[in-house]
C-alpha cells in the first residue's frame, strides 16, 4: 500500500495524512492487536493519531507505541471535563499515559449543542491556557449529533480554536438541515483557516437490537464498496482535510485502502452516494451502548 495523501490541516500547518488513526478502536486494550493495527496504519503513511481518555484502555496500550515514534506523529487528545482543574489534571495524566511531553492538539470532546458549549466555558479557557504554556500546540473541538455543526460554528466565533471535528457522510448530507449547518461551519472554517476532520465517514445505521458484529456504538459499513463510498464522500467535501478511521480494528484496513489513491468525487457521484443511503436510519441521536 502506498502512502495515503497528506493535506495541510488548516492553520496548524501540519501535513496530516487524510486518514487519522481513530483511537476508539483500541478501547479493549489488547496490546498485540493494538500494535498490529498501529503498524498497519503507520505502513500506510498515517502520521496523525486521535485518542481520548474515554476510549477504554486505548491510552495505556498506545502510549509505548507513540513514544517510539513521537517525533513523526501528530498526537491529538481530548477531554470531556468541565471543571478547569479537572481538565488540567486529565491533560497531564494523558500526557503521561501517551508518553508525550506535550500534545500537538488538545480538544474539547463531545460538544453537541449550545447548552453544552455554554457549560464548558471554563474548560475551553483551561485548554487555551495550556496552549499558552506549551502543553499543547493547538486547540480544537469535537462533537456528534445533528446539532454539533451549529454548536461548533458558535464555538469558533467565541474562542480562538484551531480545529473542528464533526460527522460527515452521505446519509447526514441527505438531511437538508444538517447539510445547511455543516456547510456553514465548513465555510467559516475555510475563511479562518481552521483545520477540519470528519468522523463517522463509514457509519451505516443504529444497531437497533441486531447482534453486534463490531465494537462501534453504531453499525459500520464493512464492504470495500460501502466504506470507499463514505471515505471518498467525506474527503471530497469542500473544506474537509482528513477523516478519522472507524472505531473498530476490523474495518481499519478497508478504511485505509479507501484513503489510498484517488479520493475525489464529482457532484454526480456525491449525489448518487447520498441517494444510495438516504433511506438509512440516522445514527443520531446517539443511544446508550
Amino acid at each position: 500500500m502506498a502512502d495515503v495523501e497528506r493535506r495541510r490541516l488548516g492553520r496548524t500547518g501540519h501535513r496530516s495524512s487524510v486518514a487519522v488513526l481513530g483511537g476508539a478502536a483500541f478501547w479493549q486494550g489488547d496490546p498485540d492487536a493494538t500494535a498490529a493495527s498501529f503498524e498497519l496504519a503507520r505502513a500506510a503513511g498515517v502520521n496523525h493519531l486521535d485518542v481520548a481518555p474515554q476510549y477504554g484502555a486505548a491510552q495505556q496500550v498506545l502510549g509505548p507505541l507513540v513514544g517510539d515514534v513521537r517525533d513523526d506523529l501528530f498526537v491529538a487528545c481530548k477531554t470531556l471535563r468541565h471543571n478547569p482543574d479537572g481538565v488540567r489534571a486529565q491533560l497531564e495524566e494523558s500526557l503521561t499515559l501517551l508518553h508525550c511531553d506535550s500534545f500537538d492538539l488538545y480538544q474539547l470532546h463531545a460538544v453537541t449543542d449550545l447548552a453544552e458549549l455554554d457549560a464548558r466555558d471554563g474548560a475551553v479557557r483551561a485548554i487555551l491556557a495550556a496552549r499558552d504554556e506549551g502543553l499543547t500546540r493547538w486547540v480544537g473541538i469535537t462533537g456528534h449529533e445533528h446539532s454539533a455543526p451549529a454548536a461548533h460554528l458558535e464555538a469558533l466565533r467565541r474562542y480562538d480554536l484551531d480545529t473542528v471535528m464533526f460527522p460527515v457522510n452521505p446519509r447526514l448530507w441527505s438531511d437538508p438541515v444538517y447539510r445547511r449547518d455543516a456547510e456553514a461551519l465548513l465555510e467559516y472554517a475555510a475563511a479562518h483557516d481552521v483545520g477540519v476532520m470528519a468522523i463517522k465517514a463509514a457509519a451505516a445505521r443504529p444497531w437497533a437490537g441486531r447482534a453486534r458484529s463490531a465494537t462501534t456504538w453504531y453499525e459500520p459499513y464493512t464492504s470495500e464498496e460501502e466504506v470507499d463510498r463514505g471515505v471518498r464522500f467525506a474527503l471530497s467535501t469542500p473544506g474537509v482535510h482528513a477523516f478519522c478511521t472507524p472505531g473498530d480494528t476490523g474495518v481499519l484496513a478497508t478504511a485505509l485502502a479507501a484513503a489510498d489513491g484517488d479520493t475525489s468525487m464529482d457532484e454526480a457521484e456525491r449525489d448518487a452516494a447520498m441517494g444510495a443511503v438516504a433511506g438509512e436510519s440516522s445514527i443520531f441521536p446517539m443511544t446508550p451502548a
